[in-house]
């Protein structure tokens, strides 16, 4: 997609202003762009619901190297709020972000839970930025920013890049339509209770990580820098 959601339909569209994204970077010391709380609250809530069916089927989660042992102490909102503020990236990679990583749980059929929801954060963020920013910070800087190693930070970009084919490529149409539905699913109007969607549990799928799950999050009280 480059430059080209930012400069073409999607720049002008009501929701791309709703959400934040006219401003590259976000105003220093200002308010954060209101694209991280809907994110926030919408991937949130996809959790709640996806914990809850996997509860009541009975099932496990599939175990991917996405997945930590526990959940990290960090909300998904002061997670994505600290991206935001250690990475510089621009608004518009969290929309890409989204889309990303819809595509991969897609792809993968595995369930958005509070075990791997973080890794597949900063993961996805960190390639919208690669993808659509002119400039960007590397893994070691992002690998600071979400509290796991560098090591980890290249397998988990590598086994994300592989499950989406390596196709980055976004359509503006498609970038404007998230934009509508980030903003239409935090006011309640989107398709979330579309569990199949989000969740997953139409089909088993053997995980390819052939590994346990990796070791939790390191801790959070490094300032990238």
């Amino acid at each position: 997609m480059g430059k080209q959601a930012v400069n073409g339909k999607a720049k002008g569209s009501k929701s791309y202003v709703i959400l934040g994204l006219d401003d590259d970077k976000g105003v220093p010391g200002g308010r954060p762009p209101r694209v991280l709380s809907l994110l926030s609250s919408v991937l949130e809530r996809k959790i709640q619901r996806n914990e809850k069916l996997l509860k009541a089927s009975g099932r496990k989660d599939v175990i991917t190297l996405f997945h930590g042992k526990r959940a990290p102490a960090l909300s998904i909102r002061q997670y994505i709020d600290r991206i935001f503020k250690y990475s510089s990236c621009s608004p518009s990679c969290f929309v890409v972000a989204y889309i990303y990583l819809e595509k991969l749980l897609e792809q993968m059929d595995v369930c958005l839970t509070s075990l791997n929801a973080h890794r597949l954060i900063i993961t996805s963020v960190m390639l919208a930025a690669k993808y659509i920013d002119d400039e960007c910070y590397n893994n070691v800087y992002y690998a600071k920013i979400g509290g796991i190693s560098i090591a980890e930070m290249n397998r988990l970009e590598m086994k994300f890049l592989v499950g989406m084919d390596f196709r980055l490529h976004v359509p503006i149409e498609m970038f404007d339509n998230y934009c509508t539905q980030l903003e239409e699913e935090a006011a309640g109007r989107g398709q979330i209770e579309q569990s199949s969607r989000i969740c997953g549990l139409g089909r088993s799928w053997s995980s390819k990580d052939g590994a346990s799950c990796s070791p939790t999050m390191a801790g959070y009280n490094c300032r990238a820098s």
